[in-house]
């Protein structure tokens, strides 16, 4: 059965959409089916399909060696082609998936480029003067902020673990505050956060609660979406906490990312001889992640990376 690619390619990527992957996930998936496509056309002059041989995963493998120097360049564009064949091979297009057998490189993984804390700490006080200066919705967009980025730093959260929060996510103890995390696929677990995070989510809480009362809105999420006027929305897609983080860099003139902050986390439980085990399960990673690359940074200059918690500034 002959099909058109591009539109085959459009409903894989709505899909994406629609199992909640954030914004920049799906434009990457786009870029690197769009790097088969170009392939495609060069060597049969159309973007129909009917077959896909061995011999053209072969030629295609040859051509992502040939065009990029990065190995995890190739690796993430062959992985993103074999999640489409999936797609193609669950809707009958394919009778098997033919990029099963091509062998890839195992992925390379990247120094740490943590942001430092020089600028972890300019960064909160920033953001805690905006909480102090606002009124109304920009003070509750402000301290929503805020929470964002204890929740990276202080917690060590992804951007899609942030999407997933509610309110009820947060939970006290006799130490302070905890949240927790849960993924479908693994058992639920809950991280410390630093006694800095108790004063500015006690805030941030009473604000919103208060706010929603104010507007008859019931929303579960910790998080939420709004423009200048309103909110839209329960919860902050993680194209929504990029977009924060992407206004913050040019305020702060860094090179700030939700990665970068994430990183400085992990640094500051190094510093804090947290076991190498629980951090993993903070992280949400496998017990068979390394944190190799992190050590070897710190044995190269320890004093570049003295990450510490916050303190609480007035």
């Amino acid at each position: 059965m002959e099909f058109n690619l591009i539109d085959k390619q459009q409903e894989f990527l709505k899909l994406l959409q629609i199992q909640g992957k954030s914004f920049n996930t799906v434009k990457n998936y786009k870029a690197d089916l769009q790097c088969f496509n170009v392939f495609l056309t060069d060597k049969q002059k159309h973007l129909k399909m009917r077959s896909f041989s061995s011999a053209q995963v072969q030629e295609y493998s040859q051509y992502l060696s040939d065009k990029y120097d990065s190995p995890n360049s190739v690796r993430r564009r062959v992985q993103a082609l074999r999640l489409f064949f999936d797609f193609l091979l669950s809707q009958n297009l394919f009778p098997e998936n033919p990029l099963k057998k091509m062998a890839v490189s195992p992925k390379v993984l990247d120094n740490p480029k943590p942001t430092p804390f020089p600028e972890v700490l300019k960064t909160y006080q920033i953001l805690k003067k905006r909480v102090q200066n606002y009124d109304g919705l920009l003070q509750l967009v402000a301290a929503r902020n805020l929470i964002i980025f204890h929740l990276v730093y202080g917690a060590g959260l992804k951007v899609s673990d942030l999407a997933k929060l509610h309110l009820a996510s947060i939970l006290k103890d006799h130490k302070g505050f905890r949240v927790m995390v849960e993924h479908p696929k693994r058992d639920p677990y809950s991280i410390p956060l630093p006694p800095i995070f108790n004063a500015d989510f006690q805030f941030y809480k009473n604000l919103y609660q208060q706010f929603l009362k104010r507007e008859d809105l019931e929303i579960p999420e910790l998080l939420f979406n709004a423009n200048p006027y309103k909110i839209l929305s329960g919860g902050l897609s993680p194209r929504g906490t990029e977009l924060f983080f992407e206004d913050l860099r040019k305020e702060t003139k860094t090179d700030m990312t939700a990665k970068s902050l994430r990183q400085s986390c992990i640094f500051k439980w190094l510093n804090q001889n947290i076991n190498h085990t629980t951090m993993k399960e903070w992280l949400g990673v496998t017990p068979s992640y390394s944190l190799e690359l992190y050590l070897e940074e710190l044995k190269k200059d320890p004093s570049a990376n003295v990450f510490k918690d916050l303190e609480p500034y007035e």
